[in-house]
C-alpha cells in the first residue's frame, strides 16, 4: 500500500492518556488504515471478530512494530506496559485524502465510477454545479482537471477556498457565488466545459429553476463533453416524503437528453443521508444520468 497518505497524526500517548475506547472492540472506517507506532515499552494487541472474540493476539514493542490495520478490521488493545509511549496515524488513498482530512463527504460515487471511463482531453475543464464544500471539485482537481465550482453558500465556498489554499492541487479550482434559482431570469452557466457535474443538487432548486439549469448545463457542454446528474425523484412506488422544491418524474430526465448518448441511465431506489422517525434511512428513487453530447 505504498500509495497511502497520512491524513491525521494523533499526539503521543502513555497508559494514562491512551483513549479508553481503544481497550474495547472497534474498527476504522471504510477507506481508513491505522498505523500504530510503539516508541517505548510494549502493548498486547488483539485482532477480533465483530463480537470481540480474539482471532489473533500479539505483543508489540519498538523492535516489533504493529502492521497496518486494514479498514473495518475489528481490534482492541488488551493491555499496555507502565512505560508505554505510542503514536497513531491514520492513512487513506489519494482520492479520499481531502475528504478524510477535512471531514468532507466523499466525492459522489457516480463521479468516482465515471471519471476513469471518460475520454477527456488533456486540458479538460469541468463545472461543478452546486459544489457545496467541494467534495466533487476537489476530487476533480486532484485528478488534474481545472474546475469552475459554483454555489450560493458563501460559508461553504470560503471553507473550500481555505482547503484549496492549504493543499497542493493539480487542477485549478475557481470559485463563484451564484444562486441557481435565478436561472429562469438569466444565463448563469457560461463557458465551454468537457464535464458538467450536478449531484444531489437540483432537488433543492425551485421547480422552475431546475429544468432551466439543466438546459444551461447542456448549452455550456462542449461537443463530445459529458453531463453527470443525480437527482431525487417522486414516483408512485417511492413517493417523495421530503419537502424538496423539485423532483423528477419517471423518464423526465432521460427525455431532456434525447439526441445525447446515454452512457448510463437508471431510476433506482437509493437512500438519503437522513433517517425517518423510526431511525431508518429514507428511501427514494434517484434519476442517475451520464450522457455524452454529440
Amino acid at each position: 500500500m505504498n500509495n497511502l497518505i497520512i491524513y491525521k497524526t494523533m499526539p503521543e500517548w502513555t497508559p494514562d492518556t491512551l483513549p479508553k475506547g481503544f481497550l474495547h472492540n472497534h474498527h476504522t472506517q471504510e477507506g481508513t488504515w491505522a498505523k500504530l507506532e510503539i516508541l517505548q515499552g510494549s502493548l498486547d494487541f488483539a485482532l477480533t471478530d465483530a463480537d470481540g472474540n480474539p482471532l489473533e493476539t500479539f505483543t508489540f514493542s519498538p523492535e516489533r512494530q504493529p502492521p497496518l490495520i486494514e479498514p473495518k478490521q475489528w481490534h482492541r488493545i488488551v493491555s499496555a506496559s507502565a512505560d508505554l509511549r505510542c503514536q497513531l496515524r491514520f492513512l487513506t488513498t489519494p482520492d479520499l485524502y481531502i475528504a478524510k482530512k477535512y471531514k468532507l463527504r466523499q466525492p459522489h460515487s457516480e463521479l468516482v465510477e465515471a471519471l476513469p471511463r471518460l475520454d477527456l482531453p488533456a486540458n479538460a475543464r469541468a463545472l461543478d454545479v452546486g459544489c457545496g464544500r467541494g467534495r466533487n471539485s476537489l476530487y476533480l482537481g486532484f485528478n488534474g482537471i481545472d474546475v469552475d465550482a459554483i454555489d450560493r453558500n458563501r460559508e461553504a465556498l470560503q471553507e473550500l477556498a481555505e482547503i484549496i489554499a492549504a493543499e497542493s492541487i493539480k487542477g485549478q479550482i475557481t470559485l463563484t457565488e451564484t444562486d441557481f434559482n435565478q436561472a429562469p431570469q438569466q444565463t448563469l452557466i457560461q463557458g465551454h466545459y468537457h464535464l458538467v457535474v450536478c449531484t444531489v443538487v437540483l432537488m433543492f432548486l425551485n421547480a422552475d429553476a431546475a429544468p432551466e439549469v439543466v438546459r444551461q448545463m447542456q448549452a455550456a457542454t462542449a461537443p463530445g463533453g459529458y453531463n453527470l446528474i443525480v437527482c431525487a425523484m417522486d414516483t408512485d412506488d417511492y413517493p417523495c416524503t421530503q419537502p424538496f422544491p423539485f423532483t423528477f418524474g419517471e423518464g423526465e430526465l432521460s427525455a431532456m437528453y434525447q439526441g445525447w448518448e446515454l452512457l448510463k441511465y437508471n431510476e433506482n431506489p437509493g437512500h438519503l443521508h437522513k433517517s425517518d422517525a423510526e431511525g431508518k434511512p429514507i428511501a427514494l428513487r434517484f434519476a442517475t444520468l451520464l450522457a455524452r453530447k454529440p
